[in-house]
Order: C-alpha cells, then sequence, then structure tokens
C-alpha cells in the first residue's frame, strides 16, 4: 500500500485501493492513545481522500476517551481538522488535489425530512448511522494493521494521516488560511461563533452575555462583538481566559468565583438582564446562571452539555416571563458558506484565532495535549503533521 506521502488522484478501477497512515487509535475507555499505523480506503464515489495537516483536541474527543460520549472501539478520534485533498472519488465535482480543505464532522442526507427544513444537524441518516461510528453510508473506510474494522468519530477520525469524507464535508477555503489555525473553523469557532450570529437574536446595540472562555466561548464573544453588540460580558474564573476574552471584544469581565454574573448583567442594563446569554461552559453552573442572566424575554442559547443522562436542576423563577431557551450543537452551521467566510475574516484580520492555540504538538504527544485539556491549561492544542514544514 502506498504510504502517507504516496496519495494520488483515485483512478478508474481502482475502489479497492487503500493508503497506509500513522493514526492515534483509542482500544480502551480510560487508556491513553495508541501510536499505531491503519489502512485508509477504499474510496468510493462521491469521497475525498484528505491528507491531515492539522487537527485540534476537543473537549468531545476527551469525552470519549473518558467513557462519556459512547463510541465503539477501536476508533480513531478527532474532528475538529484541515488538511488537503489528496485523492478524489468518482463523480467529485469542484474539489482538486491539493485544494486546501476545513472538515465538516456533519455529514447530511440533503433530502429528508430534517434537511429539507434546513436543519442538517438532525439529518436522518446522519442520526442514524452515527451510532455505528463508521462513514456517512455506514461502511467502513479504516482498518487496523490485522485487518479489522477500525472506527471513526464523528464521521471523521481526524487524529491521522489521512481521512475520508463525503465531499460536502470537505470544505475549500482560501489558500492563504493557515491550517493549523483553519483546523478551528470546523468544529469550535463554527459553534461559537454561529451562536452569535446565526442562533441568537441578537440585534444591533444588544447586551449579551457568554458564560464560558474557552475556544467555543471566545468565538462567541467575537460573533456577539461583530453582530453588532454594545456589551458584550464574558464570565469565566480563569484570568488569563478574561484577558482574552478582553483582546477578542469583550467590553466587561466577570469572575463568578467573586462576582454574581446576574447581578452584574442587571447593573450594566439598568435592572433588566441581557438580551442574549450564550453558555459555552458545559457545567450545571453556567446552565442555571445563563436562566438567572437574560432578561425577560431574552433568549438562551445553550452550548455546552454535561453528560447525556445527567440532570440539571433550575430555580423555576428564572424560567418564567417569556424567556426563550435554544439548544445548538453546530452554531446552526452551513459549512459551504460559513468555513470561507470565517477564513476570509481571519485572513482580514476581523476574526482572531492565533490566540486560541496554546500548543502545536506532533502526534506522539496526543496524549500530553490531552491532559493539558483535562487540567485546563490549553484552550486548544493542535496536532501538527509533517511538523518539520509550516503547517498551511
Amino acid at each position: 500500500m502506498p504510504n502517507a506521502s504516496e496519495a494520488e488522484p483515485a483512478r478508474p478501477g481502482g475502489a479497492q485501493r487503500r493508503w497506509r497512515a500513522r493514526a492515534a487509535v483509542l482500544r480502551e475507555i480510560g487508556r491513553p492513545l495508541r501510536i499505531e499505523e491503519i489502512a485508509v480506503g477504499p474510496l468510493m464515489p462521491g469521497d475525498v481522500l484528505v491528507r491531515i495537516r492539522a487537527a485540534s483536541l476537543c473537549h468531545t474527543d476527551l469525552e470519549a476517551i473518558e467513557g462519556q460520549l459512547p463510541v465503539r472501539l477501536p476508533a480513531v478520534l478527532g474532528h475538529e481538522a484541515a488538511g488537503t485533498v489528496a485523492a478524489l472519488g468518482e463523480g467529485v465535482e469542484g474539489l482538486a488535489v491539493g485544494d486546501p480543505v476545513v472538515l465538516s464532522w456533519n455529514p447530511h442526507c440533503g433530502h429528508c425530512f430534517w434537511c429539507a427544513r434546513a436543519q442538517p444537524i438532525l439529518c436522518a441518516q446522519y442520526l442514524a448511522n452515527g451510532p455505528k461510528a463508521l462513514h456517512f453510508d455506514g461502511r467502513p473506510r479504516l482498518a487496523c494493521d490485522d485487518g479489522a474494522v477500525l472506527h471513526q468519530l464523528m464521521y471523521l477520525g481526524s487524529f491521522a494521516e489521512y481521512c475520508i469524507v463525503p465531499a460536502h464535508c470537505a470544505v475549500k477555503v482560501p489558500p492563504g488560511m493557515p491550517l493549523d489555525r483553519a483546523c478551528l473553523l470546523g468544529c469550535a469557532v463554527m459553534t461559537g461563533f454561529g451562536a452569535a450570529t446565526r442562533i441568537a437574536d441578537l440585534r444591533w446595540g444588544a447586551a449579551c452575555m457568554v458564560i464560558g472562555a474557552g475556544a467555543v466561548g471566545l468565538a462567541a464573544v467575537q460573533g456577539a462583538r461583530l453582530a453588532g453588540a454594545a456589551r458584550v460580558i464574558a464570565v469565566d474564573p480563569n484570568p488569563q481566559r478574561r484577558a482574552l476574552a478582553a483582546e477578542m471584544g469583550a467590553t466587561d469581565l466577570c469572575d463568578p468565583a467573586a462576582q454574581d454574573p446576574a447581578a452584574l448583567a442587571r447593573a450594566l442594563t439598568e435592572g433588566r438582564g441581557a438580551d442574549v446569554v450564550i453558555e459555552a461552559a458545559g457545567v450545571p453552573a453556567a446552565f442555571r446562571a445563563s436562566v438567572e442572566c437574560v432578561r425577560p424575554g431574552g433568549q438562551v442559547v445553550w452550548l455546552g452539555k454535561v453528560g447525556v443522562n445527567e440532570e440539571v436542576a433550575f430555580r423555576w423563577g428564572a424560567l418564567m416571563q417569556e424567556k426563550r431557551i435554544t439548544r445548538s450543537s453546530y452554531g446552526g452551521a452551513r459549512p459551504q458558506q460559513d468555513f470561507p467566510a470565517l477564513a476570509r475574516a481571519y485572513l482580514d484580520g476581523a476574526l482572531k484565532l492565533d490566540a486560541l492555540v496554546t500548543a502545536r504538538i506532533r502526534l506522539e504527544e496526543i496524549n500530553e495535549g490531552f491532559a493539558a485539556l483535562k487540567r485546563g491549561a490549553a484552550i486548544r492544542s493542535v496536532v501538527v503533521f509533517d511538523r518539520g514544514r509550516e503547517a498551511g
């Protein structure tokens, strides 16, 4: 089989061709990822083979490692990635070998009940095939060295040198976009920025509070600023993250350990509370605070999550007075439009991504990267493949 430097355009009759690549494989819950050589392929009609150049470490991957997010094993994790097109399956149009792309973890059929209502995140095929942890068509594209099926997280499995995705999940971005920052667009930035600009009813001059200043929250801060919010209140107990939020457009900062966020929201809005509250922390206290801080008739957008069977309690009075609560998983993403637009915003200087990258690491350092994420010492560590060359 060709190795990771030998990819080329797929040829007719080459559907069974496979490529070899190094990958970080999860074999046991709660155990470190193992660096293994795997087989990638075959490339089927409509597929795109992407050579991964950069893949960042997200809390969702950590949840899979720790067993909070069920995934079939063995599996290649990773879902926030960017790379270059290495080969094309039959029938793929609009992409060429060498194109820089950001990957989307939300493939969708385009014609089911949900897709017809512009809700691709609820696509029937997406939800039905998700538990199989394979390609979107429900069939494997990865194999262990002994030939056993290898599963992939969120239809990607991007902690590997190669990844096969449906063509619409490989979204071309401007060639000048550095791929070690482009990878952030595929999940954290899209989710946070989209929450502020697509999901929230955030009007010009509004007051927006963002609870949690990690990668998603910092993207939400920037989305709120660019959407025209007059006040952007960032809430986080970490002083370094609050400082980053200020650099990215927050007008007011709150340490929830020292100050009641709801009292601050009312003090800044003539007693009303924030027009929009975006929760991006994923802890029960943040969910409770979100409904306390929003004004009557305002909107709460929940981005974070707790365990699917975990309960979160609320003061009933905080839910009254026509408050609206929306849960969003991907910020209303329209990747074909949004990823290139976000890349251009970065290149134009309007979207700040550099400070979100805490560390650039090798694939062999991935377990140390997850340890830093769990400690709260990292916003995003990015695995850079071919580290001897500058990503992008």
